[in-house]
């Protein structure tokens, strides 16, 4: 027994050993980001090396309020965020019910689309997207333009397709035995069941929401309706680049999602592995 623990204790060592180094490459660039947003801009291209944090942090979150407004972006981004990620787990999680438990004429051709969605470029979709959002319905500068048209995941469909598969059918027969109906079913039994890979599907879409950049700025042109990163991006100028300022940003665009990430990541680990796990 002793020899066993020893070896175990033994090979977490060599782990950490080869782990910390790799963590420390990755948090590094996080760190320099956060001390360059407490520097001004010419500080950050001074030819020292600099390690440490300045004060003029809120000197940049105040410069980069009065230029863009940029509370305002980051309020959208929230709301955006959030209303997106909650209305496209459960659009997922009900295309994904239908194409596990149900069997219609076909089944294998629409999965077969939705497969074939995943390999094409955004870039093929978004100007035609462009056009039949702005152009046909006329709803540029809108919520719904920035919420509804990426609601479709294909990847969270298969995700969520894949998690209710696993699922045991004696279960949901016994229930329609009980005289439970179907959209009970869903809701009481398979999505609590699903939860563990909802909750990563959700990091996962808050995350594409949050960070999305493209469609914001082609689909939004009034000011008031920018999103964060769009706010960030309208620092970078022809004769003038607000370092400071764009570095403060994002720092606030990062550090929400290292707080969720951080709290959430046992779900989010268990949602993976229960999706990749049949």
């Amino acid at each position: 027994m002793k020899s066993k623990s020893k070896s175990t204790l033994m090979r977490s060592v060599a782990l950490h050993a080869l782990l910390t180094p790799l963590a420390i490459i990755w948090l590094f660039p996080l760190w320099m980001m956060f001390i360059f947003s407490t520097m001004p801009d010419y500080g950050i291209f001074s030819p020292d090396i600099i390690l440490t944090p300045s004060t003029g942090f809120f000197d940049n979150v105040r410069n980069l309020q009065a230029d863009t407004n940029f509370f305002g972006a980051l309020t959208i981004s929230i709301g955006v965020a959030v209303i997106y990620t909650f209305l496209s787990v459960l659009l997922t999680s009900m295309a994904g019910w239908a194409l596990a438990r149900y069997r219609f004429l076909g089944q294998s051709i629409v999965i077969g689309i939705i497969l074939g969605t995943i390999t094409l470029p955004y870039s093929v979709v978004v100007i035609p997207q462009f056009i039949m959002v702005a152009r046909d319905f006329k709803l540029a500068n809108t919520w719904i333009a920035l919420i509804v048209p990426p609601l479709f995941n294909s990847l969270g469909v298969l995700f969520m397709r894949q998690a209710f598969s696993m699922m045991p059918g004696e279960l949901f027969d016994a229930a329609r035995v009980e005289g439970v109906k179907e959209w009970q079913i869903f809701l009481r039994i398979a999505l609590p069941l699903a939860r563990p890979t909802m909750a990563a599907l959700a990091i996962i879409l808050f995350l594409v929401s949050w960070n999305n950049y493209l469609w914001p700025l082609l689909i939004n042109s009034k000011p008031g309706m920018m999103t964060a990163p769009v706010a960030l991006g309208t620092l970078i100028g022809l004769t003038k680049v607000s370092w400071g300022g764009i570095m403060a940003g994002a720092v606030m665009l990062t550090a929400p999602i290292l707080i969720v990430f951080v709290l959430l990541q046992r779900h989010f680990i268990a949602g993976i592995a229960a999706g990749a796990i049949k």
